[in-house]
């Protein structure tokens, strides 16, 4: 009997642990083990437009002072006054004062605070008239909040609208110097609004008993009755369309003997950079280099913000009273800017937050307008009456969704706003930008002082205006 013959059976291929397929080839995540990535420099979110630091011209500022000289001016200009809430109640900041006209530099604490405690609060339905034409100017009052309108006859005996005013607004103090004076207009609540008041009577009582504020109210008096223009400058005399030979008016300009004076601002941080990662990991990029870059962005996001709301030089501060007004319905309409712009000379450019330019879009879509577009640098941008409208991430949007618009001029030559820089620094990184070694620690680390030197100024009060209470959630 013979053995049956041997069978062989095929191997299967192996496996993998997962059941797939087994590898026949390198894979690609060992491969890139051997191979160079291409990269990218590092991204940065935080890096906007930055239309105002490219719109606005730059004014070499050698001594690190800016200084703008006017004429003299005679009228003092209003400001805002603040409030301060105590729950429901609300009183007036004494020192806050001295923005009403009258009291503009009167510096006796004790006096203010006796002024601030006449007054009294309450409360105005809308439709209800504060004053009518023809009373008499005999109480001062602060609009702590609200809106109110003013109504007077046009020059064809029609109801003219002439305006609107809001929160930190007061009227009436002009009864103060003339007791005779009275309203030439109605003033009514546009929305429910908090008042404070106090009759005229109690204030002239007051400098009756303080011979500093009866010398204060004299020095008013004999500002006001000096000649100037309508914008307050002091008078200069001239003579036209006359015959034969008069005696000519003699004249000189007189200058404003405390002129503003601006001084560069700084925004700095230090850079710490390890040498090892300087030494080691400087291909294909310098890490160095590449820090700079980023924080140097930063810093102009930071130079940018600052010329916006820095209190002490930001545009948004330093516009003048007169040049601010608010909106008649809330969201930016068309008969807003051309108020605006309507304003002042040669406005060159307008400034708002995005959603401040989409709620103004908005508005136009309502009405069947369709605003130009203008070409800045190869950008096409939206503007509205040939003029570009730019945007700026930094200009506030509160929590009420409200913000601002801002119009301008610029240029020395134009009178305008004008950004201020100092160019040529030790170690300068970029123009008025300096990145000075600042040693290395008994860590190994570098450190860098990265420093840049800015401000903005603003030759003259109708340079600049703001749109106010900008309403973007609609």
């Amino acid at each position: 009997m013979t053995d049956a013959p041997a069978r062989t059976e095929a191997v299967p291929p192996q496996q993998g642990s997962n059941g797939a397929d087994p590898q026949t080839a390198l894979g690609t995540a060992a491969a890139r083990n051997l191979a160079t990535t291409t990269k990218t420099v590092p991204q940065m979110q935080e890096i906007s437009s930055r239309w105002l630091l490219r719109a606005l011209p730059w004014v070499q500022t050698t001594g690190g002072t800016y200084r703008v000289n006017r004429r003299l001016t005679y009228t003092v200009g209003d400001g805002r006054v603040e409030f301060i809430a105590e729950g429901a109640d609300v009183r007036v900041i004494p020192q806050e004062l001295t923005e009403i006209a009258i009291l503009r530099g009167y510096d006796d604490e004790e006096v203010l605070e006796a002024i601030a405690s006449r007054f009294t609060q309450s409360e105005v339905r809308p439709g209800e008239a504060l004053v009518r034409r023809g009373q008499p100017k005999d109480t001062v009052y602060l609009l702590v909040h609200g809106r109110v309108e003013q109504f007077g006859t046009g020059p064809y005996g029609d109801e003219a609208n002439l305006g609107l005013l809001v929160d930190g607004a007061h009227f009436g103090d002009e009864g103060l110097i003339d007791p005779e004076a009275s309203w030439d207009c109605d003033i009514v609540a546009a929305t429910p609004t908090t008042l404070l008041s106090m009759p005229a009577d109690q204030l002239r009582t007051l400098a009756d008993n303080s011979p500093s504020l009866a010398a204060h109210f004299d020095a008013y008096r004999e500002r006001l009755s000096q000649a100037s223009n309508e914008h307050g400058e002091a008078h200069i005399d001239i003579s036209a369309g006359h015959d034969g030979e008069p005696v000519l008016p003699q004249t000189f300009v007189d200058y404003d003997l405390s002129p503003r004076e601006y001084e560069l601002s700084v925004a700095q941080t230090v850079l710490r950079v390890h040498t090892r990662v300087a030494d080691l990991y400087n291909h294909p990029m310098n890490q160095l280099e590449q820090q700079l870059r980023l924080t140097v962005e930063a810093l102009k996001e930071k130079q940018e913000y600052e010329m916006v709301n820095n209190r002490s030089f930001g545009l948004l501060h330093n516009a003048a009273f007169e040049e601010r007004i608010p909106t008649r319905s809330g969201p930016p309409t068309p008969d807003d800017l051309d108020e605006l712009i309507s304003r002042r000379r040669d406005p060159e450019l307008l400034l708002a937050h995005p959603k401040a330019i989409a709620a103004f879009g908005r508005e136009c879509n309502k009405r069947g307008l369709y605003p130009d577009t203008v070409d800045m640098g190869g950008h096409r941008l939206p503007a509205w009456r040939g003029i570009p409208l730019l945007p700026c991430n930094k200009i506030p949007v509160t929590q009420d969704r409200t913000s601002s618009i801002m119009c301008m001029r610029t240029g020395e030559d134009n009178a305008g706003v004008v950004g201020l820089h100092q160019s040529g620094l030790p170690d300068e990184y970029e123009e008025s930008i300096s990145v000075r070694f600042m040693g290395i620690d008994d860590k190994a680390i570098m450190q860098y002082l990265v420093s840049a030197y800015f401000s903005a100024a603003v030759l003259v009060p109708d340079a600049l205006g703001i749109l106010e209470n900008v309403e973007i959630g609609r």
